[in-house]
């Protein structure tokens, strides 16, 4: 396969390509408009964000096989020409979203204790210890809008204090053991400080405007490592003047340009920002969030691993041969068992175990075969739960299984008893069969998108 790539990135990108026996080629310094003259000779292009991929520029890609984004978004890529054209995104937010976490709680931390004001003071000869008493972050409420990568990452960096984590998203059942999901009213409700970290798209374009600040029953800090333009700063301001908003953590500003690279699009200065970098009350810093000497590397590494196992079926775990009736189930997708009190259990096993437990119960992630997310989901049932009928047993297995409808097919053709019709969701497809002695088992094609959307940013 022959890559472009247009923007520089750490090296062990390249020479994990090569190793796969890629032609590499550099080509840092051309116009988006001259790229297009040869972009027809690559199967696949490595980018940040030096300029937007659209309609026209995919047009003329007519062999590329992927698009790979060393970072976490894919705003600047229109994602649906792109699917339409076949062209496979791979993006990286598993590469920076350790660094994302630690960013958001170290300007939290450095704004609620007033690190910046006092070492100005300090190297300016003045000790004044009472203007810089700090706040505790103990005993606060955070809320999350984004339970993604990087609002995962933020809610794990967390587990060390006292504080209540709340997060909203347009998802279900994304909440853990280090936040629960909830509604925004409550988070409006109860917020203390609010961190966004959703992807860019027109729902989160200009979310935090005048209209949802007022519906905060509390004055509130604002975190946004996500982007810029998910910030009214007119309003940012406004909040801040009428004492609404108390401070601001902001890595990203809506002035930005697309490339990431320069703040304005022009030399004036907004008003607004004027406010900003004149307060104490707010923390910047020029989008590095996910900017780590740790992240740059491996935000190529997890490229590279995805690129090895989509086109060359190479995964980074050893993978054991396996034969065509092994094949037929995946992995063990769910165990379910009944219990006196389904929550005393999922308290024991969290308190003792360790488990991080959800509404279903506890969801385990891994990685299957071909490197991509998975779950397996643990679920306590109550002793009359009619699930596992007609089974007599007090647990059942869930099983993962890569085509449901081939494999109902060849079960009938075995003689396999098959219990009602399959039924789909937005999270897979299920069936359930009868084994020899009578237990009820549960098949389930799962629906990867379901768990791994590449348009779901750092957030």
């Amino acid at each position: 396969m022959k890559v472009l790539h247009i923007d520089n990135n750490h090296p062990i990108l390249e020479q994990g390509l090569k190793k796969l026996g890629c032609l590499n080629e550099e080509d840092f310094s051309s116009s988006k408009e001259e790229i297009e003259t040869k972009i027809h000779l690559y199967d696949g292009i490595v980018i940040r964000s030096r300029f937007k991929i659209d309609k026209e520029f995919l047009d003329k890609a007519t062999r590329l096989k992927f698009i790979a984004r060393v970072g976490a978004g894919v705003e600047s890529i229109d994602v649906a020409h792109a699917k339409k054209k076949g062209v496979r995104l791979i993006s990286a937010p598993e590469g920076n979203r350790n660094a994302v976490g630690e960013h958001a709680l170290g300007m939290l931390l450095a704004l609620l204790n007033k690190f910046k004001q006092a070492d100005e003071q300090i190297r300016k000869g003045k000790w004044l210890r009472e203007a810089n008493r700090g706040l505790e972050l103990d005993g606060k409420t955070i809320g999350l809008i984004g339970y993604g990568n990087m609002g995962k990452s933020f809610a794990k960096k967390l587990r060390g204090f006292d504080v209540e984590v709340l997060c909203y998203d347009i998802k279900e059942n994304v909440g853990d053991a280090n936040c629960r999901q909830t509604t925004l009213t409550e988070i409006q409700e109860k917020a203390d400080v609010l961190s966004i970290h959703t992807p860019f798209n027109p729902l989160s374009d200009k979310m935090i405007n005048r209209d949802l600040i007022s519906l905060f029953k509390k004055p509130f800090y604002l975190i946004n490592t996500a982007r810029g333009a998910a910030v009214v700063t007119d309003h940012l301001v406004e909040a801040m003047e009428n004492g609404k908003i108390l401070g601001a953590c902001l890595d990203v500003l809506e002035y930005e340009k697309t490339s990431f690279e320069n703040l304005f699009e022009n030399k004036n200065l907004p008003a607004a920002f004027e406010y900003l970098i004149h307060s104490d009350q707010v923390l910047l810093s020029p989008h590095v969030a996910g900017w780590t000497v740790e992240s740059k590397e491996k935000l190529a590494q997890t490229c590279v691993e995805k690129i090895a196992s989509l086109f060359f079926d190479i995964h980074t775990k050893p993978i054991a041969p396996t034969n065509y009736l092994h094949s037929k189930v995946t992995g063990i997708g769910g165990v379910f068992f009944k219990t006196k009190d389904p929550e005393k259990t999922k308290k024991w096993y969290q308190k003792y175990l360790g488990f991080e437990i959800d509404a279903q119960g506890s969801t385990f992630w891994w990685k299957n075969r071909h490197n991509q997310n998975a779950t397996t989901q643990w679920s306590p049932f109550k002793q009359e739960s009619n699930y596992f009928e007609p089974s007599k047993k007090d647990f059942m297995f869930n099983y993962r299984v890569s085509n449901l409808e081939h494999l109902l097919a060849d079960l009938r053709k075995e003689g396999v008893v098959i219990l009602g019709n399959p039924e789909s969701f937005s999270y897979g497809k299920f069936a359930w069969i009868l084994d020899l002695d009578g237990n009820k088992i549960e098949l389930w094609e799962p629906n990867d998108e379901h768990f791994e959307d590449f348009t779901e940013t750092p957030f």
